[in-house]
């Protein structure tokens, strides 16, 4: 699971840099995002200290941000900004006993997430909330919707490939359980992110001869 997650990231990465026109690139990289957001679930709900799991989010969003805004967008923050703040809006609806109170501390977070620089922005969140509390069918239907909700919205039309990790998680538990035993060490399933992209910043800088111009002002202009 985790190797593949890794593999399609890179591949997304790969295409959006170096071949922006050729589609077929990021139509792979649809694979990676889902399975980020079922292993921070899992990384939810079977971590022994929430804290800590927060913490590492933490650290390797901001390492990861220089080489983000070098390699992929100049002014945004990466996604593991938008899994963090997931993580937090896990962590508050753990403690609330009802469901309304629920979606009422989650709206203006993803309020927030849609209104600034975040990758997947409030997309992120509802899909970790979709594998949070969704089950079988209807956890393809929840991300099916959410699919298509953006599709019409913001033209994500590639996002649909989306669903093929989502399907696999809700009608091929052996397939899944056994993808879920090739796990790679895990300093690699953390420093993965960032490492991959520093790397592309040096390949981008060799090969275009020069790096976008980081802009920081979106992030805290809304």
């Amino acid at each position: 699971m985790q190797l593949i997650a890794m593999l399609t990231m890179l591949i997304d990465h790969i295409g959006y840099i170096f071949f922006p026109q050729d589609l077929g690139w990021r139509y792979i990289g649809r694979i990676a995002f889902p399975i980020y957001c079922y292993a921070l679930v899992q990384g939810h709900l079977y971590t022994s200290s929430k804290s800590r799991y927060v913490l590492r989010l933490l650290i390797i969003a901001l390492i990861a941000q220089i080489p983000y805004n070098l390699a992929l967008d100049p002014g945004g923050l990466n996604v593991v900004f938008t899994l963090l703040l997931s993580e937090l809006v896990l962590i508050a609806l753990d403690k609330l006993p009802k469901l309304w109170m629920g979606i009422a501390a989650a709206a203006p977070i993803l309020w927030v997430m849609d209104h600034y620089p975040l990758d997947y922005n409030a997309y992120g969140l509802l899909l970790v909330l979709i594998f949070r509390y969704a089950r079988s069918y209807r956890l393809v239907l929840a991300h099916l919707a959410l699919n298509v909700i953006y599709m019409f919205y913001y033209g994500w039309t590639i996002q649909m490939l989306s669903l093929l990790p989502t399907l696999v998680i809700a009608y091929g538990p052996e397939l899944w359980v056994y993808l879920q035993k090739r796990r790679v060490p895990r300093w690699v399933w953390w420093s993965f992110y960032p490492g991959h992209l520093a790397v592309l910043a040096i390949i981008r800088l060799l090969y275009y001869g020069e790096l976008p111009e980081m802009d920081w002002r979106s992030i805290f202009v809304m």
